[in-house]
This record gives C-alpha cells, structure tokens and sequence, in this order.
C-alpha cells in the first residue's frame, strides 16, 4: 500500500471506525509527514512545517493529532536515541517496518526497505517457541560522504 490514495483511504477508515474525523489540522499533520517521510520529523519539526503554512496552528494541536493518529495505529514512534521520538505513517499492517541506518558523524538516516531478519526471525521463533510481531533494527555507522571525508 504505498499509493497516496491508498494511504488516505486506509486512515479515514480508521479515522471514521473510531468516530473521528479528517480535520484540516489533521490532515496537514498527515501530509507533512507524508512529504517528509525519509527526514523522520519529530513534533517540533512538524509544527516548524506547519506554522509556516498554518500560522494559527498551535504546538498543542500537533500533539493531540499526533497522539490520535497513534492510538489508531496510522503512525509510528521511531526513536533513534537521540532525545526525540519521531513519526512514520505505517503503510502496511501486514510487513514489518523497515530498517535504518543512523550515521554517527553527521545524523543522516538511511531505510532499509529489505526485511533483514527473516531467517533470524524464523530461527528464534523455532527454538525459543516465541511468535515475533514486530522488531525494530537500527544499524550505527558512518555514511559513504562522512567515510569520504576521511
């Protein structure tokens, strides 16, 4: 499910299941995390798009929007231990998310659309007779400009 109408399609579904419905200040919260989707925005940076486009538009309403779109299961929390939780529209509740790579020089973030850990799941799954759901890989390390710059 990567195509845009599919995406809205899928959260007011979710939206109108849970009796809400898709507000402007909900919808520019979406759109912005939409359009910055490989930045990985945290709150602040979200609202700092925003305000822009949206003066009026307070730092509160971006966290109950971000909190609404959480409990519906259309966002996820991605920390990469850097003291923000930032956000990813989940596009498919089928798939694992993918993976990231977190440069330690200069911060950039790379996905990992592959699913790494296939093997590894099945592997752990037999021998501990544990069902994974979900996991979450993070993989630190210089890019290729900061290995160039050496």
């Amino acid at each position: 499910m990567n195509d845009i109408y599919d995406i809205y399609d899928m959260i007011l579904h979710k939206l109108k299941e849970k009796g809400y419905k898709l507000t402007p200040q909900r919808k520019a919260v979406i759109d912005t995390i939409l359009n910055n989707e490989h930045k990985h925005l945290n709150t602040e940076e979200i609202y700092d798009v925003l305000k822009k486009q949206y003066p009026n538009m307070g730092l509160a309403t971006v966290y109950r929007t971000l909190i609404v779109l959480d409990e519906l299961g259309v966002i996820s929390k991605v920390n990469f231990d850097d003291g923000y939780i930032r956000y990813e529209i989940i596009t498919d509740n089928t798939q694992h998310r993918h993976h990231h790579l977190i440069c330690t020089n200069c911060g950039k973030i790379t996905e990992v659309m592959e699913d790494l850990l296939d093997d590894l799941e099945k592997t752990v799954e037999l021998k501990y007779e544990f069902k994974i759901t979900d996991h979450n890989l993070k993989i630190y390390g210089l890019c290729k400009e900061c290995l160039d710059d050496q």
